[in-house]
């Protein structure tokens, strides 16, 4: 009988899901998928039209799988491991996730980490920016254009607003799932003490929770490239420079070089005032609504104290 996961990272995105993926590969009794987000339980029965600049090949890029021959041989290495795991962002905002994952995987544990919706609809747009897919080069105008973007197709990314309603997404699953499997995170805890939080994650999983993994590289930061050469050169894996790297330098010192360089050549633009006032009264309803859901306060999401803003991610 084929392995199926019994751990998922559903979301949020731009919350800092890479990094706990990394961090939960590195312990002993863990098995990740390969692929980090394999969208399986959003892409089976209901796949993206992919309309938006670039989908299709970020997806494609990204190896999504759609059916369950693929899906299994992600975990058909995985051995005697407590946790089967993988991380899909996706899953913790589209609609027929929480039903198809109790379908196929009803005692799984759940993880969504939730940052301030507001500046990860930023940081999202922000990536897309980097990427060079986003076409808009003001965020307000992005926002604008979501519902006709949601409309004509393009894939989840793009929805900026949409993707932070955490409130409305983590009751979907609260409809299939017991409150006990879902462990809810902040941003802020894996930011203030990554490895702290990652041996939190450990510990509610049941495995070695004094294991300590390697935090020292932050991956998937998002902002513009002070330097397009050199984020054009980081991005590309056959250049000679690289491959030369890959002769003589281990991988992993070889990746730690690239992701602080990385790093260091983004600038990330301040969210415009206009913008976050914006997305905080659209998000208010909502994050009252998750408060109540989770009996934790989010009301510093919403504030307009500059003095909190600069501590929300």
């Amino acid at each position: 009988m084929a392995t199926m996961p019994n751990t998922f990272v559903i979301g949020a995105a731009k919350s800092g899901t890479t990094s706990l993926y990394d961090y939960l590969r590195q312990h002993p009794d863990v098995f990740m998928s390969p692929v980090k987000e394999p969208c399986y339980f959003a892409y089976a029965e209901n796949p993206p039209v992919m309309a938006g600049p670039g989908d299709e090949e970020a997806n494609r890029e990204s190896g999504v799988v759609y059916t369950t021959p693929e899906y299994e041989s992600l975990f058909s290495e995985a051995t005697s491991e407590a946790i089967v795991g993988e991380a899909s962002p996706v899953y913790l905002y589209d609609k027929d996730a929480p039903r198809l994952l109790h379908e196929q995987c009803p005692e799984a544990s759940l993880i969504a980490i939730l940052r301030n919706p507001v500046v990860r609809a930023h940081s999202h747009y922000l990536q897309l920016i980097q990427s060079g897919r986003e076409p808009l080069d003001d965020f307000e105008a992005a926002l604008d254009a979501e519902d006709e973007r949601v409309d004509a197709g393009w894939e989840w990314s793009w929805h900026y607003r949409r993707m932070g309603l955490y409130g409305r997404q983590l009751a979907r699953y609260l409809e299939y799932f017991d409150r006990e499997q879902l462990h809810v995170y902040r941003f802020e805890e894996l930011t203030a003490d990554p490895a702290g939080f990652a041996q939190t994650v450990y510990r509610a999983l049941g495995v070695d929770p004094s294991f300590t993994p390697d935090t020292g590289v932050r991956r998937r930061a998002t902002g513009v490239p002070t330097f397009d050469w050199l984020h054009r050169f980081i991005g590309t894996p056959d250049h000679v420079l690289r491959r030369w790297a890959r002769l003589v330098l281990p991988e992993a010192l070889r990746d730690r070089i690239l992701m602080r360089v990385r790093n260091a050549n983004l600038r990330k633009p301040p969210l415009p005032r206009a913008a976050r006032a914006r997305l905080a009264e659209a998000y208010a309803g909502d994050v009252h609504r998750l408060e109540t859901l989770l009996d934790r306060s989010f009301s510093d999401w919403l504030t307009t104290d500059e003095n909190r803003i600069a501590n929300d991610g």
